[in-house]
Order: C-alpha cells, then sequence, then structure tokens
C-alpha cells in the first residue's frame, strides 16, 4: 500500500509541477507557492470535515503537532522555497538532477533518526531507480537552459539553493513519519502539515507586507488562478496526503525513492501533452528506473 501511495504521488508531483510552472512564469513563484497553500488548506479543511467531523484535528498528542509541524515547516516552507528558487537561478533540469539524492539522503536519515534498515536487494533497487532518474533530468536537451550568461554565482546559489530543497524534502518526510506513528490516520497528519506550513508562509508575507501584493497579481492575472486551483489540489492535496500514506505503510528510503519518479513520470506527459521530443537517453533512463522499482517490490518475496 505504501508502495502504490508512492507511485501515486509522483505522478500527481508531475501534473502539479506544469500547472504551477505556468503560474509561476506570470506571477512569480512566491505567489504560487502562498497560494496553493491556501487552496490546499481549504481542500483539506472540506475533506477532513466530511470524513471525519471536525476541520482540525485538534484533540491529539502535542508531539504529533510538534513533528507534523516541524514536518510542514521544513517541507513545505523552506524546502520548496528553496527549490523554487533554484528553478529561477539554474532551471528546472539542474534543480531536478540535484533533488534526485533526496533517497539517498532519506534512507541515511531513516537509518540515523528511526532505525530502518533497507537490505541489499532494497539498497541495489533504491540506486538503480536513482540511476535512471538522473539519467533522465541529466539530458541537456530535455529543457530549456535559463541561466544568465555570466552569472556564475548565480549557479552555483541555484546548486545550493537545490540541496537545501532536497534536504527539506527529506528531513519534512522523516519528521512526518515520527508524527504518525501509532496508524495516525494520514489524512489528520497531512491537514495539521498543512495549516502550520500556512500560517508561517502568511504570517511571513504579512510581515514583509506583500499580502495585497499576492492579490492584486492574482487579480491582474485570473487565469493563473486557474493553474494554481488545479497544482494545488494534485499536489498539496492530494500527492501530500498520498506522500503521508506512503512514509506511514514503508520505509523513508524506499518511499522516498519511488515519489522521486516525477522526471520519469512527466515524459508520456511532455510528448503527449507538451508536445516535447523524447529521446533514446529518456528512454534507457526510464527501463532502468522501472528495473529498480520492479527490485523494490520484489524484495518482500525474497
Amino acid at each position: 500500500m505504501g508502495s502504490l501511495a508512492a507511485i501515486l504521488t509522483s505522478i500527481c508531483w508531475s501534473w502539479s509541477a506544469i500547472f504551477f510552472s505556468n503560474a509561476g512564469y506570470i506571477v512569480g513563484s512566491k505567489v504560487v507557492n502562498r497560494t496553493r497553500l491556501l487552496f490546499a488548506v481549504t481542500f483539506l479543511a472540506a475533506t477532513h470535515l466530511i470524513v471525519t467531523g471536525s476541520i482540525l484535528p485538534i484533540h491529539v498528542e502535542g508531539f504529533r503537532w510538534l513533528w507534523l509541524g516541524l514536518s510542514g515547516l521544513i517541507g513545505l516552507v523552506l524546502g520548496d522555497a528553496m527549490l523554487f528558487q533554484a528553478y529561477v537561478y539554474v532551471g528546472p533540469r539542474i534543480a531536478m538532477l540535484v533533488m534526485s539524492i533526496v533517497p539517498a539522503i532519506s534512507a541515511v536519515l531513516a537509518w540515523l533518526f528511526l532505525g530502518e534498515v533497507l537490505d541489499v536487494a532494497q539498497i541495489f533497487g533504491i540506486s538503480l531507480t536513482m540511476s535512471g532518474i538522473m539519467l533522465v533530468v541529466s539530458d541537456r536537451t530535455s529543457s530549456r537552459k535559463v541561466q544568465i550568461p555570466g552569472k556564475t554565482s548565480q549557479h552555483w546559489l541555484g546548486i545550493l539553493l537545490s540541496i537545501g530543497g532536497a534536504f527539506g524534502q527529506a528531513i519534512g518526510l522523516i519528521f512526518a513519519k515520527m508524527g504518525l506513528v501509532g496508524n495516525f490516520p494520514a489524512l489528520s497528519g497531512v491537514m495539521m502539515r498543512m495549516v502550520v506550513a500556512a500560517v508561517i508562509i502568511w504570517v511571513v508575507a504579512f510581515l514583509s507586507k506583500e499580502v495585497k501584493l499576492n492579490f492584486d497579481l492574482l487579480k491582474k492575472n485570473p487565469a493563473t488562478i486557474k493553474h494554481i486551483f488545479s497544482g494545488a489540489f494534485v499536489g498539496p492535496f492530494l500527492g501530500v496526503w498520498l506522500s503521508m500514506i506512503a512514509v506511514q505503510n514503508t520505509k523513508v528510503g524506499i518511499s522516498s525513492t519511488l515519489m522521486a519518479l516525477t522526471p520519469i513520470i512527466h515524459l508520456p506527459i511532455a510528448r503527449y501533452y507538451l508536445h516535447e521530443e523524447i529521446n533514446l537517453r529518456a528512454i534507457i533512463g526510464t527501463i532502468v528506473a522501472i528495473a529498480g522499482i520492479a527490485i523494490i517490490f520484489l524484495v518482500p518475496s525474497f
């Protein structure tokens, strides 16, 4: 169940990346980041009310608010902010290449702090999958170069921001798993995580006097609201919910590897929806990644 949820997460995030990119080109990454959390909290609150009878899981242990809140802060606020800015500095191809280290970071952190140990076959499957992902995202013809000539410092800042985003996502997953112990409902967990992230990011916007600017940009570009709405539904709502189910029901190293399949899932979308060319390297990378996934799924039967 956890592995399937992780793969579905990567599918959701593939589509949300397209929607958020379309909106980000027009209104900027900050506006997209803030607004997507507003929509996500609305979706989650309505769903949580229908499923549990309350909007927020208030009567829960304090340690869950602590770990899930930290997960939201580090993963959804700090990590995503660094990643979105990395897209601006070095483009999605290089940023995604750096983000391919997330499974390795997650596996090491899970071993250090959660005591999760991967066997040889699982490590091999994760390594194979990561190799396939890196083959796909390292293809220089698959995306446009956005780096400004002569801006070497900006390039390296983008690399550092990508690394920061990778650590943010990995640490966020570790904290989320710590808050979801004892079969705590994943829906309640993602609601708590998202609320904390939304409150923090909008308080920062208020203190920096950017709230009015945020909504003014949306009013001037109403078409972007549709993209952010759609991206928030498949990303922070469905995608993050599924990611919580994934980390709760399988090892963090495995779930983070399967959730990192977004570049692979993106290939058919790029070919048939965006009408982009898919070359041999991308196809080979996809085959390698699928082989790694097969090994991960077959591990329990060894």
